[in-house]
């Protein structure tokens, strides 16, 4: 009975206690989790880049992604890495700690059309009622649907590429105002600035 009651000692002696990892990590790794759950992802383009050194060429994967709630805040990033996975982490990581909040005309479309353009790219976007849908295209509709806007028409003209529409429409987006900011600017209530609508959708604006 002594040498199994020894043995079983020895036995517990011998293996390696876990460590606890500190709480400021395990705490980290949490909100790191609850910020993945909260926000969507869009892988817009992947390409491969290579680069030539003195014994060959060195490829890797370059991705651009874009990053929103669905609740009006939304963020973009290009990266790169050897592997395609490792390049869209990076991209979406990047993309999480620079967004941008645009305001929503009852959460479902921009307030007034906007304009923008960047390189050779230019976008035209305009609101539409509700029942319209998402009516865009390739980059475009990625930039939308993770935003969180329901009823949209938008155009691109010039530059197909993908950096150049993206930005070009962060470009108009960026350029959207609410009226209640554009009352503020102005000194005016949001009442005058929504006045002209009908008097439903003007008294959720002055609700908003």
């Amino acid at each position: 009975m002594a040498e199994e009651l020894k043995e079983q000692v020895e036995k517990t002696q011998d293996k390696p206690e876990k460590k606890r990892r500190p709480r400021k990590e395990r705490a980290e790794e949490a909100r790191a989790d609850k910020i993945a759950d909260e926000f969507v992802d869009r892988v817009v383009h992947v390409n491969r880049v290579s680069k030539t050194v003195k014994g060959g060429k060195r490829f890797a994967f370059a991705a651009l992604v874009v990053v929103g709630d669905q609740k009006g805040r939304i963020g973009f990033a290009h990266a790169k890495a050897k592997e395609v996975p490792d390049a869209i982490k990076k991209a979406t990581d990047r993309a999480r700690r620079h967004l941008i909040r645009v305001p929503m005309r009852e959460g479902r479309t921009l307030h007034h059309d906007a304009y923008g353009h960047f390189g050779a790219g230019r976008v035209t976007i305009r609101t539409a009622p509700a029942g319209t849908g998402i009516i865009a295209g390739g980059p475009m509709r990625a930039v939308f649907e993770v935003l969180g806007i329901q009823d949209v028409v938008a155009k691109c003209t010039g530059s197909s590429n993908p950096h150049n529409m993206v930005r070009a429409t962060f470009d108009a987006l960026i350029s959207a105002d609410s009226p209640r900011s554009v009352a503020a600017k102005r000194g005016k209530k949001v009442g005058d600035i929504v006045g002209r609508r009908d008097g439903e959708t003007a008294a959720k604006e002055i609700a908003e």
